[in-house]
């Protein structure tokens, strides 16, 4: 039995400007781009294609389909979620439950790595490490600008680790990355030359307070960063000080108003800030920086 949709007898155009107007009517900021999007996923059309088949009338499947993700946005569900994949770095990223959601602030880690291969550090790095790799954004972002580098990625989650390991073989990097299921880098030895980290960084406390598309849809473990917010960069810095190369660099990704306490731990470790912290388009800043000792 069909189930009538609010989006029946509609042209694709119709459909997109009905359902950019149920998402504004909810408050959603990034309605037109989201109603785009759903609509083009539900019809299997790129926006190329939904200019060029904007009269066609939808087929009652079609209609349904778009109505079920209006419902999910409605909710609260992220697009990218819906849609199941997410663009970071200009790459095309496989999502999971078990991962996060690559966020456009996460690049200001990427940033900051090449920016540091530019300076008169001169980091050109052989083999890097992803510490809570999720679903490789990192990692991945930094092979596809340094092709003779290898990479390592671990990750608590092995649901995580397959993604991350399916987003590797998909964008051709497959030979080049390693994926290990491991608490932060327990498994890990030898050395590398950068290592990477989007840790959980949120406090306990605060989680309830994250807006609805992140606190309902991202893992939980991959956003709680204890009492104060700084475990696992205690961890991480620690790790780091162990695992880096001489002259290697440890790049993370920083919460508001965090920079000042992970650049404490950082300097407690013995590893020395290489920059000042990388701000996001916020102004916050976002990415912090160290090395290790040449000797």
């Amino acid at each position: 039995m069909h189930v009538t949709s609010r989006f029946d007898g509609q042209t694709v155009e119709d459909a997109r400007r009905s359902l950019a107007s149920h998402l504004k009517s909810a408050s959603i900021a990034s309605a037109e781009l989201d109603a785009r999007l759903l609509v083009g996923e539900a019809l299997g059309l790129d926006l190329t294609g939904m200019i060029a088949r904007a009269s066609r009338r939808l087929t009652p499947d079609e209609a349904r389909r778009i109505e079920q993700f209006a419902a999910r946005r409605l909710a609260g569900e992220p697009v990218a979620r819906i849609l199941g994949v997410k663009e970071f770095w200009g790459l095309s990223l496989q999502l999971s439950p078990a991962t996060l959601v690559p966020r456009p602030d996460t690049e200001t880690v990427v940033e900051l790595a090449l920016e540091l291969g530019r300076s008169e550090l001169g980091i050109q790095p052989r083999r890097i490490l992803d510490v809570g790799t999720g679903s490789g954004a990192i990692l991945l972002a930094l092979l596809s600008e340094w092709r003779e580098a290898t990479g390592v990625g671990t990750d608590i989650s092995p649901a995580a680790l397959q993604t991350a390991q399916a987003n590797a073989g998909r964008l051709g990097f497959a030979s080049r990355a390693v994926f290990v299921a491991c608490d932060y880098t327990a498994a890990l030895s030898g050395t590398f030359d950068l290592i990477v980290s989007n840790p959980p960084y949120i406090r306990s406390t605060d989680i309830e307070e994250l807006e609805p598309e992140v606190r309902d849809y991202d893992p939980r473990a991959a956003l709680d960063g204890g009492a104060d917010g700084l475990d696992a960069y205690r961890r991480i810095v620690a790790d780091s000080a162990r695992l880096l190369a001489p002259g290697g660099a440890l790049i993370v990704e920083a919460g508001c108003g965090q920079s000042g306490p992970i650049s404490q731990l950082i300097a407690a470790s013995g590893l020395m800030p290489v920059s000042p912290p990388k701000a996001d388009l916020a102004g916050i800043p976002r990415a912090v920086a160290s090395r290790k000792p040449s000797r």
